[in-house]
C-alpha cells in the first residue's frame, strides 16, 4: 500500500482544514488507518485512528473533540479535519495503515506510511 497525504498548508489560527490521504491498491477496506503527528523537536504522536469499515474511531486524549477522521472506501481516501487550529497543532502529518493493529497509538503497530504533509498554524 502507498499512502499519499495532501491538504497541509500555511492557515492562520482560527482557521480550519481538511487533511487527505490517498491509498493506492484494491485493498484499502482492509485498512486501519491512522493520523500521526510529529511537531518540531517533538516524537511522532498518534492523533486519531478508524476502523476498517469506519464504523469505529480512536482519538488521542488532545484530539477529543477536536479533530476528526473519517474515510472514503470507494474512493480510497481517509480524511482528517480540524477546526480552530492553534499554532499548537503545526506539525508534520502523516497517515499509516494497518492490517491488524491491537494499540491504536503504537508507532510500530502500522505497516505503511506516508511521507507526511506540512500544517503550520500562524497566530
Amino acid at each position: 500500500v502507498q499512502l499519499v497525504e495532501s491538504g497541509g498548508r500555511l492557515v492562520q489560527a482560527g482557521g480550519s482544514l481538511r487533511l487527505s490521504c490517498s491509498a493506492s491498491g484494491r485493498t484499502f477496506n482492509r485498512y486501519v488507518m491512522g493520523w500521526f503527528r510529529q511537531a518540531p523537536r517533538k516524537e511522532r504522536e498518534f492523533t486519531a485512528a478508524i476502523s476498517q469499515g469506519g464504523g469505529t474511531t480512536h482519538y488521542a486524549d488532545f484530539a477529543k473533540g477536536r479533530f476528526t477522521i473519517s474515510r472514503d472506501n470507494h474512493k480510497n481516501l481517509v480524511y482528517l479535519e480540524r477546526n480552530s487550529l492553534k499554532p499548537e497543532n503545526t506539525a508534520v502529518y502523516y497517515c499509516a495503515a494497518a492490517l491488524e493493529v491491537h494499540a491504536f497509538a503504537a508507532l510500530n503497530e502500522y505497516d505503511y506510511w506516508g511521507q507526511g504533509t506540512q500544517v503550520t498554524v500562524s497566530s
